[in-house]
């Protein structure tokens, strides 16, 4: 007041994702970009527009955000991807799972498609 100058602040909102935990125990940021790239290969040649993938990229991210937590174990971001393919594209979700799952033989696959028919005939 005394010099007679105005100032002004701005404040601005951080939006901090939690980390990550990956399944050895170390921690690490959470990448979007990584996100995207295993949800493009799973639907790799599917009919999909990349607005479709953009905008789960985003609602995985949104879920994150919101959760509240500071970390977060890497199976649940694996385990929300999956439930999004399994509503774009099932296919995708089978990919998606057999990398993600580790499927090692042909009875595991049987297994995930017959929970997509449960889930689909709901």
């Amino acid at each position: 007041m005394e010099c007679g100058q105005r100032f002004s602040t701005f404040e601005t909102v951080e939006m901090r994702m939690p980390q990550v935990i990956k399944s050895n125990g170390t921690r690490v940021a959470f990448n979007p970009h990584k996100l995207r790239t295993s949800l493009e290969r799973a639907l790799h040649k599917r009919p999909i527009a990349q607005e479709k993938i953009d905008e789960t990229v985003a609602l995985i991210e949104q879920r994150l955000y919101q959760s509240g937590n500071k970390e977060v174990p890497s199976r649940m971001v694996g385990e929300m991807a999956m439930e999004e393919l399994a509503k774009i594209d099932q296919v995708a979700y089978v990919r998606f799972a057999s990398v993600y799952k580790s499927f090692n033989d042909v009875s595991e696959f049987t297994q995930a498609i017959a929970t997509l028919v449960q889930t689909d005939g709901k």
